[in-house]
């Protein structure tokens, strides 16, 4: 039987190389999620390392002619199916690594398991082999067997990665969690030098919820290996999840110092001062951690997030336009430069940053600035034609960009606009929570209290604990009828449901207050207004405190309400109801 030259093949094999997705995986690992945001950091395609191939049987060669052909198509699921078989065939490691690679690009988890198989069977003590099967087993929940796999690699001499099989549980149900956990302290028995090891199990302890067990397990490790980087990185997180945030804060304080070009530590750090309100020392950890590292972007974005925050608009547009110049995080970028420009009176520029927006979670904010920009510039009619064309060019966010206008519409006092949008949209997608949500207050809103009532018990039939539909209609019930008892039953299920919304709060004062429970009314409102100190609560506090002798108290609620909202109707009714002197106010 003729074979074929191996030269013709190889060249062959390099022809769609570049094509299929993803193709920097296929000779290396790779790049690590960016650290700031979880997303994946865009990383110089490694240097592609050649691989040797035996000479092939002629079936063996149509396999990977019609697998290259196919991937030159952008049939690559065709190619995976026939690099697969070309690899069962020749069991030659060049075209099982190949195969493997391919795989890996498409998130191939079957393929991946069985060409490790092969793999192995091949060559018994390969690392690579060994890492995919550990992998593929934690997703198959086969935790001894994945735990045999590492065992391999670590007698080896070589690193076994227990940290990254040990960070892949927190996927996994609590009971597999538990179970691996019992096997890494069975292998740590074993293996009681073993520094990552020991990490794993502190990590593996964090996740399954017993994080006091986990801080002691790392302490014993850092007595052992004080400069353990990973173990100090956890050391600080666990220190702030018991409670311990000044101590974490010291910790990573210290060590940032001592180990200034780890980057996952210094982005800890940085999170941490963010959480604790701690703007400026933030933005100086990341400034730091910028010039260190100034091609990562993940660093530069949040570099750019505190400085806003720190009321530094200047530098964080310099550091939001490097991002859009270099091509990361551009749509993100793009929405905090019309943030940027739109409270700098910039509008036209605000907008154009807004409509530069096409894809990811920015997409539909920065839409509804740019159409709530244009409604006030007197543009609302081409921003309603804008969200409108957009609704029929992706049918598959039509329901979005309905909420987006009916909620356009509502702003801008455009009621009975806004009602025939909402009915419209309405008709088509009569489940959608959020479109019968906006039309139960708008009709509320026009005087159509037995219509909003409707919609909100629709809601409540498909979702019955949504406590921000239960507390709209107690609220609705309470101050448009006289089924008091009723309302307070919506308004109890809603505030069990979400005890510390001051909305809720603010509605069950009111109640009690309509059903002369006035003491207990003033705590639920006091503890409102002390979370929200809105113009409604103002009116509805200070009301409860009238009428109970604290008139100066009251005048005081109101005149915080007022300067926030000097116009609010609600707060404008009670002080002319219930003083002589409400116009002055």
């Amino acid at each position: 039987m003729q074979k074929s030259a191996p030269y013709l093949v190889t060249c062959l094999l390099g022809l769609t190389l570049a094509a299929l997705p993803g193709c920097a995986v296929f000779s290396g690992t790779p790049e690590p999620a960016d650290e700031v945001t979880g997303t994946d950091t865009p990383a110089a395609t490694p240097p592609v390392t050649p691989i040797n191939y035996a000479e092939f049987e002629p079936e063996v060669l149509y396999q990977l002619l019609s697998a290259e052909v196919a991937g030159q198509r952008g049939r690559y699921d065709v190619t995976l199916v026939n690099y697969l078989q070309a690899a069962k065939t020749s069991r030659d490691t060049g075209v099982i690594e190949r195969a493997m690679r391919i795989a890996q690009s498409l998130n191939a988890d079957n393929a991946q398991q069985q060409l490790a198989t092969l793999w192995l069977d091949v060559d018994p003590d390969n690392l690579e082999a060994h890492r995919i099967s550990a992998i593929q087993a934690v997703k198959r929940q086969k935790l001894e067997n994945a735990l045999f796999h590492m065992e391999q690699i670590m007698d080896q001499g070589e690193d076994a990665d227990f940290d990254s099989l040990a960070a892949m549980a927190a996927g996994l149900p609590p009971a597999q969690q538990q179970e691996l956990l019992a096997l890494y302290s069975q292998l740590a028995v074993k293996h009681p030098d073993n520094p990552e090891l020991q990490y794993s199990i502190a990590l593996l302890q964090k996740i399954t919820g017993t994080p006091t067990v986990a801080l002691r397990q790392i302490n014993q490790l850092l007595e052992q290996a004080p400069n353990f980087q990973p173990a100090i990185i956890l050391k600080g997180d666990l220190l702030y999840q018991t409670g311990q945030k000044r101590e974490a804060l010291n910790y990573l304080t210290t060590n940032t110092r001592r180990f200034p070009a780890n980057r996952q530590m210094g982005t800890l750090y940085g999170r941490m001062l963010i959480n604790e309100g701690e703007l400026q020392a933030a933005q100086d950890e990341f400034e730091r951690l910028v010039k260190r590292y100034p091609e990562t972007p993940g660093l530069r974005l949040s570099h750019a997030l505190v400085a806003l925050e720190n009321q530094q608009p200047a530098l964080a547009r310099e550091e939001l336009t490097r991002l859009i110049e270099q091509g990361h995080h551009e749509d993100e970028a793009s929405y905090y430069l019309g943030r940027i420009e739109e409270d700098a009176g910039n509008t036209d520029q605000a907008i154009e940053y807004y409509q530069s927006v096409q894809r990811g979670n920015y997409f539909f904010p920065s839409l509804a600035r740019a159409s709530e920009l244009q409604a006030q510039a007197g543009e609302l009619d081409q921003a309603i034609a804008h969200i409108q064309n957009l609704r029929e060019r992706a049918p598959d966010h039509a329901e979005k960009f309905w909420l987006l206008e009916v909620n356009l519409l509502i702003d801008q006092e455009r009621n009975e606009q806004a009602l025939a949008a909402a009915d419209a949209a309405l008709e088509r997608y009569p489940n959608n929570v959020e479109l019968r949500y906006a039309r139960a207050m708008l009709q509320d809103t026009m005087g159509e209290p037995a219509g909003a009532e409707q919609d909100l018990k629709t809601i409540l039939e498909l979702q019955p604990e949504n406590a921000v539909a239960l507390n709209a209609l107690g609220y609705i019930l309470t101050v448009r009828t006289d089924r008091l008892d009723e309302a307070r039953g919506y308004i109890e299920k809603a505030l069990a449901l979400d005890p510390e919304n001051p909305a809720i709060l603010d509605s069950m004062g009111w109640i009690l207050f309509r059903q002369g429970e006035t003491n207990q009314a003033l705590d639920f409102l006091a503890r409102a207004w002390e979370a929200y100190p809105d113009p409604e609560v103002a009116a509805h506090y200070g009301e409860v405190l009238w009428v109970t002798g604290n008139e100066e108290q009251a005048r005081i609620i109101w005149e915080e309400g007022l300067d926030q909202n000097p116009d609010h109707e609600i707060l404008r009714e009670t002080i002319d109801r219930l003083t002589s002197d409400g116009a002055d106010q």
